[in-house]
């Protein structure tokens, strides 16, 4: 799922804003805080399309052997997928 930079940039400041209120935490720049609190959360936000993106290459090097043995692309799809998450340890 994508997200637009606007509303990932809000959602950070409101977190911050949650975080500071109470006094959990400080910092002396917020907008470098808040710049860098967003792209960590665009990250999050776009792991599974990166991993549905590897999985589409993955398959179709093999598209081949998929022809010969008839598997299904859609089941061999959430396999891969599934692969790549434990692999990096992820949760979707």
């Amino acid at each position: 799922m994508f997200w637009q930079r606007e509303y990932v940039a809000y959602m950070a400041k409101q977190v911050l804003k949650r975080l500071t209120a109470p006094g959990l935490i400080q910092y002396d720049e917020p907008e470098y805080v808040t710049e860098v609190m967003t792209q960590v959360m665009q990250d999050e936000l776009t792991v599974e399309a990166r991993i549905d993106e590897e999985a589409r290459k993955i398959l179709e090097e093999h598209g081949d052997e998929m022809k010969e043995t008839g598997a299904s692309y859609d089941e061999m799809f959430k396999r891969v997928k599934r692969q790549l998450v434990r692999e990096r340890k992820v949760v979707l």
